[in-house]
């Protein structure tokens, strides 16, 4: 895999994670009991995203070395995954 794959695939991930990550530990207006005027209680209390950027990045490149171990120090490669579950027999007993 070359290293502009390698970087599309993290960029992939790291969306995917993000959307993952980004309810963790929000604390909202109601949890707090201080709604500001004009907001829905459940709004965000304040800013959270620079946590939330940093925990996918953390937990994408967990994810992209697990993937990067399986695929260059173990040679697994992305096109055997059909063949993980084996093949039930084609013949049936009559």
């Amino acid at each position: 895999m070359s290293w502009i794959s390698f970087t599309a695939l993290f960029f992939a991930t790291w969306w995917i994670v993000l959307f993952v990550v980004l309810p963790f530990s929000v604390r909202t207006q109601d949890d707090d009991r201080d709604v500001t005027l004009g907001t829905v209680a459940s709004a965000p209390r304040g800013p959270h995203m620079l946590r939330a950027v940093v925990r996918t990045t953390l937990v994408t490149a967990v994810v992209m070395g697990i993937f990067y171990g399986l695929t260059h120090g173990l040679g697994y490669s992305l096109s055997e995954i059909p063949h993980i579950i084996p093949e039930a027999p084609s013949t049936l007993a009559k």
